[in-house]
């Protein structure tokens, strides 16, 4: 009885010569997911499934249903979403469907700008005759001044009004605001506002005694 013919090897990759620019084969492609906070997913060949707590460092948190929390490495086809191999990547902005950040707002109702570091204040001033007034001032329009930089001084009384613009030098970089009280045509304090006005010194203010009498019931 004649022997079988000797079965040929599979010489595998050394059959051929290795073209070391030729195409390479990669790996199977799977699409990337953002892991925006809140998204279920499974880490592939563990048991471990859960809620993305968010991504810390370049690696993935997510807390299991008892609560604990893992750290996991965002490999390429490393997980599982609604039951689909994917790549999951740190997200860059927001989850889809949520609402943008509510603008954060001043008193004043500006838009507040971001927490800066304390600053020199600027040579202007701003003058506020009466104490209800420079309260009133600076719970309204505080933030925005103090962002500018500008500093709101109480003024006591208008009489020596000259006194107090003289002793403070107003001149370019250097300006005055000045709000009064019972700033009527006619009487002392308009008298006093014409005296002082000028190219750096501004002079406004409200018609009433006190600012109160302003708010209606």
């Amino acid at each position: 009885m004649a022997a079988p013919p000797p079965r040929r090897r599979d010489p595998g990759i050394l059959s051929e010569p290795i073209d070391l620019d030729g195409p390479r084969r990669g790996g199977a492609q799977h699409p990337t997911v953002a892991a925006h906070p809140g998204l279920v997913v499974k880490q592939r060949g563990t048991p471990i499934s859960g809620t993305v707590v968010g991504v810390v460092n370049g690696y993935l948190h997510v807390r299991d249903r008892r609560g604990f929390e893992h750290r996991m490495t965002m490999l390429k086809g490393g997980f599982e979403v609604d039951g689909k191999v994917v790549t999951l990547v740190a997200p860059r902005g927001p989850a889809p469907g949520t609402a943008p950040a509510p603008v954060s707002r001043t008193a004043s109702g500006s838009v507040a700008g971001p927490t800066a570091p304390a600053q020199i204040a600027k040579a202007s001033r701003i003058l506020v005759e009466g104490l209800h007034d420079a309260e009133l001032v600076e719970k309204v329009w505080g933030d925005d001044l103090r962002g500018e930089g500008v500093v709101v001084e109480q003024l006591e009384g208008a009489d020596h009004l000259d006194q107090v613009v003289r002793a403070f030098g107003p001149r370019p970089g250097r300006r005055l605001g000045i709000l009064l009280d019972h700033l009527v045509a006619g009487t002392k304090e308009q008298r006093i506002a014409a005296s002082v006005a000028g190219p750096d010194v501004l002079v406004t203010g409200h018609p009433y005694v006190d600012i109160w009498q302003a708010v209606k019931p």
